[in-house]
């Protein structure tokens, strides 16, 4: 390796070695803890509770086979970039830097959608709203991360643990008043398949996908910790699918016994379902503490979506997609300015108070990313079978097939409930493309994947060896 790229990579190095798959696990499940309490309702609303059973099946499926898609290219290519690094190998650097992108924007824009969403829960609480109280807390949580990875993912465990506390406990107490009949409350319309358990017919099911996939959005980070995983081959994979088994876990309890307890009718339109149920069968002190600790499962997804989006922007800033200045990392090898520069960003999105909307044109990001990502996975069995894999994906490509034929419904699904979200999202990458085919294109710092894992392995051994 040249002294010119050994250089380069020495200013560009995350700490290895921090995070075992319990973390990862703990991670994965911090993504996404937020959207057990609320949001996903809303979907009821939009399909019924049988409609919505449906969609959150679809989704939950779409998520499960990307998530084993995800662990087999993981642990065969474990980069920071995640997804874009998997792109980039499968479809060159256009193709890592257009899923790149679309991981962006779901990354970039959900942590500002949840600071709104915590703006509230604070003025629920206390009184205060506002600017401030979103200042407040990207200062607080992107100064916790500039601390260190490890020192930011024991307090995000510490913080998700709380979260899943709220859960269980609610669940515990709202089983004992569960009523199938509450979950069919809902007034039969007139819409094309309509019935007392699709209330809203199958364009409702087609409409609640969107909101299906706050069980799980953003689970798929978990593979932009793979630099600072112990054994990153064995730590992701089980990081990730044991992420998923719990989150599949606690949106069973929470789909199932929420409107049950609390009726879907009412739980469709509520802001904070879980503390409405309890609430409605006369568990308020319950109720008070899930308030509380809600908040808590805000924290959780806001904190960790910022760990996910730093170690993305650094991915696509150190491979030369974005600003080569983003990947500079401090004596902690922390990546400062990608931590910073987005959560400005962020903050400045959050000041628009329209948080449905930046979350809905997260899902539009999510989505597409998602496609890319499946056929990935499907081209690398294709077109680099020696690639060595520690972990196989169960099913090979049609487990992946079906991950990509999903989230394509889901991409539609989208346009159903918000065109307006649908129609930014495309003005974004439009914007994104441009900027990527206008200059970055001409600024890459390897040709091609398999050379930047090469020279970042490289660049590893000869940094450890001066150690």
């Amino acid at each position: 390796m040249s002294n010119t790229n050994k250089e380069y990579l020495a200013k560009r190095q995350l700490k290895h070695g921090t995070a075992g798959w319990i973390l990862l696990a703990g991670l994965g499940v911090s993504y996404v803890i937020s959207g057990d309490f609320a949001g996903w309702n809303f979907g009821i609303a939009e399909a019924g509770w049988g409609g919505f059973a449906i969609a959150a099946v679809l989704m939950a499926m779409m998520y499960l086979t990307l998530v084993l898609s995800l662990a087999e290219m993981s642990a065969a290519i474990p980069a920071a970039g995640g997804g874009y690094s998997f792109a980039r190998q499968a479809m060159g650097p256009t193709g890592g830097y257009l899923t790149g992108l679309a991981v962006l924007i779901e990354y970039a824009l959900a942590p500002a959608a949840i600071v709104i969403f915590i703006g509230s829960a604070v003025q629920a609480l206390t009184g205060f709203d506002g600017p401030w109280v979103y200042g407040a807390f990207y200062l607080i949580f992107v100064g916790i991360h500039l601390a260190g990875v490890g020192e930011a993912l024991k307090v995000m465990m510490v913080i998700s643990g709380l979260a899943v506390f709220a859960i269980i406990a609610t669940a515990a107490v709202l089983l004992g008043n569960f009523d199938g009949a509450r979950l069919f409350d809902l007034p039969v319309s007139d819409a094309f398949g309509a019935s007392a358990f699709l209330p809203m017919g199958w364009y409702g099911v087609w409409a609640a996908l969107p909101f299906a996939m706050w069980l799980f959005l953003a689970v798929e980070g978990v593979p932009l910790a793979a630099e600072e995983a112990k054994n990153p081959a064995k730590d992701v994979p089980k990081g990730i699918i044991g992420a998923m088994i719990f989150l599949l876990f606690t949106a069973l309890l929470v789909v199932v016994l929420v409107p049950g307890a609390g009726g879907a009718a009412a739980m469709g339109t509520s802001a904070v379902p879980l503390v409405d149920a309890l609430n409605a069968t006369g568990n308020s002190r319950l109720a008070t503490l899930v308030n509380v600790l809600g908040l808590a499962g805000l924290v959780a997804s806001f904190f960790s979506i910022i760990y996910g989006y730093s170690r993305l922007v650094f991915a696509l800033s150190r491979a030369g997609y974005l600003p080569r200045s983003l990947s500079l990392t401090s004596k902690r090898k922390v990546p400062v300015r990608a931590l910073i520069v987005p959560g400005i960003f962020g903050f400045l999105a959050s000041l628009s108070g329209e948080g449905d909307l930046m979350l809905a044109m997260a899902v539009v990001g999510a989505t597409v990313s998602y496609a890319l990502m499946a056929l990935s996975h499907i081209m690398l069995r294709v077109k680099q079978p020696e690639l060595v894999r520690p972990y196989k994906t169960p099913g090979g490509i049609l487990t992946s097939g079906i991950a990509l034929v999903l989230s394509l419904v889901a991409l539609t699904g989208v346009y159903a409930f918000d065109p307006r979200a649908f129609l930014y999202t495309v003005i974004l990458f439009a914007i994104g493309t441009v900027y990527y085919f206008a200059y970055s294109r001409k600024h890459l710092v390897a040709h091609s994947a398999q050379e930047e894992f090469a020279m970042l392995q490289e660049a590893e051994s000869e940094l450890a060896i001066a150690d």
